[in-house]
């Protein structure tokens, strides 16, 4: 161990233009009332998206309202700030750097996100831009409508980016693609202008001034107008014959067949923020179908999948999407499999490589009418072995509909969780082609794939002809990167090649430079002149698309700078020392707007992509990255002594004056929860909490820690101590002048009080044997089975030792003998404040206790989640082999197995229906995520005992482990409460509530005002 390697104080080449400087000091002194983020940091949460490329932007601009974008347009328009340019951004879903720019970033998602008024009566909505789609699907469920383009990233997709992509999905051959159901646009124009855009008859046009009230508005009405209509026979000619019809700039719907009426919203959907930027949209709405019926086909092959596909169109089905063996076997390896295993049965003998998912909504007796003669047609095809089929499962749960959904929506994220260095990427995945032509176009597509020796795994709407296809490269290696372009180039001649396109689904973006070749010289001039009218000076997401005429070529294409030459300036072994951050691949899945999803609560708090998985991945690869322009080992700086106190207090003290990007870093990540929901939710399992604990243990040599840091990580240690003089302890520690010191001088907010009495007098001449291995150890082994070892937590034991207590009363209530095992330090305190080398003593010093004692082959059994799991995860990570064998059962997990073996139940004359009981359970983070089952487990237990039990999947309670104790977290941990935890708490009768979670049950208690019982104690009471 070396002690002069000493993490270095990082700065970045990366400042702003001073151009840019001055535009954005002018900004701050107008009446500007949003956000304005120079942050490193910021700027490179934005700096990626869903797809290879990484532009870093020269800052982030979050307005609160679209006279805010107009200030700004209005501003950038002056003839000093004449380089100054942006790109609106929403969700960042692209996956083709669509809204990604060198520039200035305007993302309209975290204050214009209002659904601003729903008339059902006339079936309309009228939304700001960055409303997520599926939250203003919850805002119309109630009135029974939906908006019905559907794409796998709705959880976090804006709905402007769904205009500027004029963005489709499942089901769009019946529900068409956004551009069909945008009934009008608010958009601000290059001079911060404001354009409404709507449908226009003949007589309105002629009189347009009187329509737009905008000067510029009605030039560029009237002369896309002209355009449009004279060259309507060119226009018709070349524009492709498809479902995914995505030019960019739709010069053929702008007029109706007719000619009669006119909309210049189809000029803007798709544009992808090259011409205006929409702020409002209002669109037309569909009603909800009565009944949703789905028919999942399993087949022998992809291929016998694909040419049945055509068959399953005619049916007349509302959608018709198709899965390969690869993303089969990808999801069944995820913990959305548990959701949907019983609706894709195996097929006893045979292998599932191809499965097609037939949806049928409508009215109830069309609806079933037409399943029922689908599976007329199946049962005789399978009956001749005909086509490939293996065989079909029916379904008309919507629940289950949804999940299937769901299944084939993470799809897109799970093909980056393969293993190897060469990951699937997007960059030519969403192809078009007429329906009918698909099967062979596939064909020959894998031909050229596999010509280049690439994996794959492919999916799609095969009822619009679109498939989705990611071939696996490494953009870390410079051939890969050129192979990149190569098979890119490929594909796009044969798109063509088949009629159809390259971009029919997810936009252009830099994939501009094959637009001649698909328009021709004379339609492309067209598109390059109606960029010219809307933004003459290039400035909006300038270098997309087309360029005005005269302004040169594109500055973007498919070569340009990817997130891969970034990353392989970071050394291979570092890479592989920090998996979770180099696996991130932008699916951003982390931005899931749901309250009840527990996803991130840090994002979902702040609406700060610095503070998500995403983010905090994207600064790590580049602290990485600037770690090695230092010529820094790393792996001489993580075994590293720390530099002497008083040097790391002088650097301390520079924090605020001297700049170092480690900072930028720490703010990121201490706003992590630790929740590790990332670490299953994420598709591609991204691991925030462990690669913050080691940045924290390499941050800390430099740096001094905290205070309470200490306190945390020595809080194991000290609470046997403190818990044998429980009444002192509480007397000096809860009294209001100490809680003002702790406060004040530690950061640390309603600590909790020691139980008293403490389990240890609780137990006191109780019957419950007391640990003794050797007495253990000669209980015959055909008795053993009546024992059960409960394993002690720091929390449940000494500040809520009724819960322990009682949980050792049901053992017994079950006829079995509890064993308390002696408390042992789980370590999880320690390693959320990253001491991991004293993390990994400790580990060790439990693990080898916990296996010395699995040999009695007794179960072990937890009573805290988040501790329970630290043995699975934690512990194997920083031990490896040396870690042992053993296994802590979590309660629910144990009782579910005892009860199958042990005949204990309610009384029967306590079951009847009437006086059946009822509880509600409300999840763990880390145990609902990390464990999908739960839920199912903790019913089955209570059923059996005579009890219903209903599961509340909240999100997050806030206060995950010690985060809610920080003064600096109080606010944000009240927030998270209060976003979905008070409302259903307070619906419920308090005895029914149950709550697992130590963690959470200290909330409930704090900003609830109760404490709920753990879901054992519900049960003592019913045996």
């Amino acid at each position: 161990m070396s002690p002069n390697v000493s993490l270095p104080k990082l700065s970045h080449e990366q400042t702003l233009e001073p151009v840019y400087l001055s535009f954005l000091g002018a900004l701050a002194q107008s009446e500007f009332s949003g956000d304005i983020d120079k942050r490193y940091s910021a700027r490179l949460a934005q700096a990626t998206d869903n797809s290879v490329y990484q532009f870093l932007p020269q800052a982030v601009i979050y307005p609160k309202n679209q006279q805010d974008v107009s200030i700004a347009l209005t501003l950038a328009a002056k003839s000093e700030f004449d380089k100054v340019v942006f790109s609106a951004r929403g969700g960042g879903t692209g996956t083709n750097g669509q809204s990604l720019t060198h520039g200035l970033i305007l993302d309209l998602s975290r204050y214009l996100n209002k659904v601003v008024e729903i008339n059902a009566e006339e079936g309309w909505v009228k939304v700001q831009a960055g409303v997520v789609k599926d939250a203003l699907n919850d805002a119309l469920r109630p009135h029974g409508f939906f908006f019905s383009p559907d794409l796998s990233t709705s959880n976090r997709a804006t709905i402007g980016g769904m205009v500027n992509t004029d963005a489709s999905g499942a089901g769009s051959l019946v529900y068409g693609k956004t551009s069909d159901h945008v009934l009008g646009l608010s958009s601000v124009l290059y001079d911060g202008s404001v354009l409404e855009t709507t449908t226009v008859s003949n007589d309105e046009l002629a009189r347009i001034d009187d329509v737009t009230q905008n000067a510029l508005g009605q030039k560029l009405t009237e002369e896309v107008a002209s355009i449009c209509r004279n060259n309507r026979a060119e226009i018709e000619a070349r524009f492709p014959k498809l479902n995914r019809f995505l030019t960019g700039y739709d010069l053929k719907n702008v007029w109706n067949d007719e000619l009669s009426e006119f909309n210049l919203s189809r000029i803007l959907t798709g544009s992808e923020g090259t011409l205006a930027v929409i702020t409002e949209a209002k669109l037309n709405i569909t009603p909800l179908p009565s009944v949703r019926m789905m028919v999942n086909i399993k087949y022998d092959s992809f291929e016998s999948a694909l040419r049945h596909a055509p068959d399953l169109v005619k049916a007349k089905a509302t959608v018709v999407e198709t899965v390969d063996s690869k993303v089969l076997n990808l999801a069944q390896q995820d913990i959305i499999w548990h959701s949907v295993s019983d609706l894709i049965k195996e097929v006893p003998g045979s292998v599932i490589d191809g499965l097609n998912m037939v949806e049928f909504a409508g009215d109830k007796e069309e609806v079933e009418a037409k399943v029922a003669e689908l599976e007329s047609v199946l049962e005789q095809q399978i009956n001749a072995s005909a086509g490939g089929l293996l065989g079909y499962q029916v379904t008309s749960d919507k629940p289950s509909i949804n999940m299937i959904y769901a299944m084939r929506k993470k799809a897109v994220g799970l093909l980056g969780a393969t293993k190897g260095r060469r990951k699937p990427l997007a960059f030519a995945e969403d192809t078009a082609v007429p329906p009918e032509k698909l099967a062979d176009f596939i064909m020959e597509f894998r031909a050229l794939l596999d010509s280049h020796q690439l994996q794959y795994g492919m999916f799609g709407h095969v009822d619009a002809g679109v498939l989705h296809v990611r071939p696996a490269l490494d953009m870390c290696d410079i051939n890969d990167e050129r192979l990149l372009k190569t098979v890119s180039d490929q594909v796009a001649d044969l798109t063509l090649k088949y009629g159809g396109l390259m971009w029919g689904e997810h936009g252009k973006g830099v994939r501009g430079e094959y637009g001649p070749a698909v328009f021709g010289d004379e339609l492309y001039g067209l598109l390059e002149e109606v960029k010219g009218l809307f933004d003459p000076h290039n400035k909006l997401n300038p270098g997309k698309l087309v360029a005005p005429k005269g302004a040169g070529a594109l500055i973007y294409n498919v070569d340009s700078a990817k997130r891969g030459s970034f990353d392989r300036q970071i050394p291979i072994k570092t890479r592989d020392a920090f998996p979770d951050v180099m696996n991130c691949n932008g699916n951003g899945l982390c931005f899931n707007y749901s309250h009840y999803s527990p996803m991130c609560p840090s994002f979902k708090v702040t609406g700060d992509r610095v503070q998500s998985p995403k983010g905090r991945a994207g600064l790590m690869r580049e602290w990485l990255r600037l770690l090695e322009s230092e010529g820094v080992d790393l792996d001489a700086l993580a075994k590293a002594k720390p530099l002497g106190l008083l040097q790391r207090a002088q650097n301390s003290l520079k924090i605020e004056s001297e700049y170092d990007y480690s900072h930028e870093v720490m703010e990121s990540l201490k706003g992590c929860l630790a929740c590790k929901a990332c670490s299953s939710q994420c598709p591609v399992k991204v691991d925030v909490p462990k690669f913050r604990a080691q940045f924290f243990n390499i941050y800390y040599q430099r740096y001094l820690r905290p205070t309470k840091d200490y306190l945390v990580a020595g809080i194991e240690d000290a609470l046997p101590v403190m818990a044998s003089m429980p009444k002192l302890t509480n007397a000096v520690s809860q009294n209001p002048v100490s809680q003002w010191v702790i406060k004040r001088a530690l950061g640390y907010v309603d600590a909790p009080a020691l139980s008293v009495p403490t389990l240890k007098q609780r137990l006191d001449g109780h019957g419950s044997r007391g640990y003794d291995l050797e007495a253990l150890a000669a209980i015959p082994d055909d008795e053993r089975c009546e024992y059960v070892l409960v394993v002690q937590d720091p929390f449940n034991s000494y500040y809520e030792a009724g819960t322990v207590y009682r949980f050792i009363k049901l053992i017994e209530k079950m006829g079995l003998k509890p064993v308390l095992l002696p408390f042992k330090p789980n370590g999880k305190p320690i390693h959320i404040k990253g001491f991991l080398d004293k993390f990994a003593k400790t580990a060790k010093s439990s693990a080898d206790f916990l296996a010395q004692v699995h040999k009695l082959n007794i179960p072990m059994v937890g009573v805290d989640p988040a501790m329970v799991l630290c043995y699975r995860d934690e512990y194997r990570e920083v031990l490896g082999d040396e870690c042992g064998d053993f296994e802590v059962k979590l309660a629910n997990e144990w009782l579910l197995e005892a009860i199958k073996s042990h005949s204990v139940s309610r009384p029967s004359s306590e079951l009847k229906p009437e006086l059946k009981p009822e509880f509600t359970w409300f999840s763990h983070c880390t145990e609902s995520t990390a464990k999908p089952n739960t839920a199912k487990e903790w019913q089955l237990i209570f059923a059996h005992f005579g009890a219903e039990l209903k599961t509340a999947n909240m999100g997050c309670c806030g206060m995950a482990g010690t985060y809610g104790h920080e003064l600096e977290n109080q606010q944000r941990s009240r927030e998270l409460f209060s976003m979905s935890w008070e409302q259903a708490l307070k619906e419920l009768p308090q005895e029914q509530i149950l709550v697992s979670g130590y963690s959470c049950r200290s909330q409930v208690k704090r900003f609830g005002g109760f404490k709920p019982k753990h879901p054992l104690e519900a049960l003592l009471s019913l045996i």
